[in-house]
């Protein structure tokens, strides 16, 4: 990702992460490659180097460059010390290839995460460079609603130890600095109950202390509300497919890929599970940043779950747990938001 996207994020992730993350950023001195990283990526030390590339409010952000079959190819490079950043960069490494073998051109590749073999509290992750901003001709013109389309009507792969898709993702992974539970269910309210409400109210509680009133409004949230809305019994249609997680428009632009093709839509920082897709809708209107003609080219192609008159509901559902996350990390106003969300429905529905 380069100085465009290493810019971005050090604004994005400040303004949505919190302190206990700040100062985590470590240095690499230039031209210095961890062999760690090398081994992993096939690199010739003699023809590869690593620079200071954008940057981050949790990790050190990296251009490494080598020579690969005679030609120079570029990779981006996240660093970071201790347990928290091992655990978000398994989490973004599967995310990002989960989306790329849906939807190869609408996200960076992924080739390593691991541990620096000169300094055991140390991590990374080396995924394509990508290059925002660019006008590369030659690109697929596909719309980020038809790629978003395919991603969401992608059926999920079965995961080992079990006979049909589910629910849920074979990592942790990380919204902001959150780690999300993603252990598999076979039931999509289930999940959403358990490992989203519930487990961000946990989370938050011990961050922010104790909050009876919210805790109250969760709870009928996640025991009432979500099986009327989201229940196996009543929404059709539900089945899991990726989801990026975190798709704000912070997360999408405009980029070439790993110095190949032409300039095409692009997410990145995903937080994935394999979920509804209408989900993924919640930080997106949440946030905004999409306009009129990407939802209708969206509708279009993936039709709202039946229901269809419940859709508006469920779409607010979603975007509560990503106010509920926002309290867990900042507190503030975000509570506001999430009892509003909650008093609505559960008026309606409780």
């Amino acid at each position: 990702m380069n100085v465009v996207t290493g810019l971005r994020h050090a604004s994005v992730i400040l303004s949505r992460t919190p302190s206990r993350w700040i100062g985590h950023a470590t240095t690499m001195a230039a031209g210095k490659v961890d062999p760690a990283i090398l081994e992993a990526l096939a690199l010739d030390p003699q023809t590869t180097k690593i620079t200071s590339h954008g940057g981050s409010g949790f990790a050190s952000t990296f251009k490494l460059s080598s020579n690969v079959d005679g030609k120079e190819k570029n990779y981006f490079v996240k660093t970071g010390t201790g347990q928290d950043s091992e655990l978000m960069f398994k989490g973004e490494h599967a995310s990002l290839n989960a989306i790329h073998s849906a939807v190869p051109n609408l996200c960076p590749k992924s080739h390593a995460n691991g541990v620096f073999s000169e300094n055991p509290n140390r991590f990374f992750m080396v995924t394509d460079f990508l290059e925002l901003g660019s006008s590369h001709p030659g690109g697929s013109g596909q719309s980020f609603a038809q790629k978003l389309a395919k991603l969401h009507t992608t059926p999920a792969p079965v995961p080992e130890g079990f006979d049909k898709p589910m629910f849920g993702f074979p990592e942790t992974t990380c919204c902001g600095s959150s780690p999300q539970d993603n252990s598999w269910k076979a039931s999509w309210a289930d999940f959403y109950a358990n490992n989203r409400l519930r487990a961000i109210l946990k989370q938050g509680v011990t961050s922010n202390g104790s909050d009876s009133e919210l805790s109250r409004a969760v709870e009928k949230t996640a025991s009432v509300v979500v099986p009327r809305l989201i229940g196996d019994d009543h929404i059709k249609g539900v089945y899991p497919v990726v989801v990026h997680g975190d798709l704000w428009s912070g997360n999408h632009g405009r980029g070439r890929i790993a110095g190949q093709g032409g300039v095409e839509e692009v997410v990145f920082d995903p937080s994935a599970v394999y979920g509804h897709s209408e989900y993924e809708l919640g930080i997106m209107r949440m946030f905004g940043g999409f306009g009129s003609s990407f939802w209708k080219e969206y509708e279009s192609l993936v039709p709202k779950a039946e229901p269809k008159e419940e859709w508006e509901d469920r779409v607010a559902l979603y975007e509560l747990y990503h106010h509920l996350n926002h309290w867990a990390l900042f507190g503030g106003g975000y509570r506001s938001g999430a009892m509003g969300i909650m008093k609505k429905l559960n008026a309606k529905y409780g």
